[in-house]
């Protein structure tokens, strides 16, 4: 197995525990010389906090653990694009590269929606690897919304309108 898939598996498996929390399947590893030193996972709704994004949690991580904001000669492997706010903190935290798993056209800004993470004006650049088990990723992701508008419509019939 490739390196790129092997971390995004891990990736995955992050996403999952989001997914187990009815949370948006997102998962994250943040890997330094070959070794994991942070994961993370979506928990927005069971923090009831915007910022509990996988990528903020394990950014938080990595620095606590490198005993540095810097994580240069870090890679995040991450399932689905960051958001806005994740990229920014890519950016600011100045990790070297992100492979990302699938795109996400209505949020993502490593290129779908703009790419906050190679804007030139900044200070640091981020690499972007895409594609990595993509399907599989996009699989969780589609999977995980198919089932909220199932569970979505069974409510309505239970419940009717007032």
């Amino acid at each position: 197995m490739e390196e790129r898939e092997k971390y995004m598996k891990e990736a995955i498996r992050q996403a999952r525990k989001a997914y187990a929390l009815d949370e948006v399947p997102i998962g994250c590893v943040i890997v330094r010389e070959g070794t994991i030193i942070a994961r993370g996972y979506n928990r927005r709704n069971t923090d009831k906090n915007t910022l509990a994004h996988a990528e903020l949690t394990a950014i938080r991580r990595a620095s606590k653990k490198v005993g540095d904001w810097r994580l240069e000669g870090c890679t995040m492997y991450v399932t689905l694009e960051p958001c806005q706010m994740c990229a920014g903190a890519l950016v600011q935290s100045r990790i070297d590269e992100v492979v990302i798993g699938c795109m996400n056209p209505k949020a993502g800004c490593a290129g779908s929606v703009m790419n906050l993470l190679q804007t030139e004006g900044f200070n640091h650049q981020v690499r972007i690897t895409k594609g990595i088990l993509e399907e599989e990723c996009s699989d969780l992701i589609s999977t995980f919304f198919a089932e909220l508008r199932e569970k979505k419509r069974a409510l309505k019939k239970v419940m009717p309108p007032t």
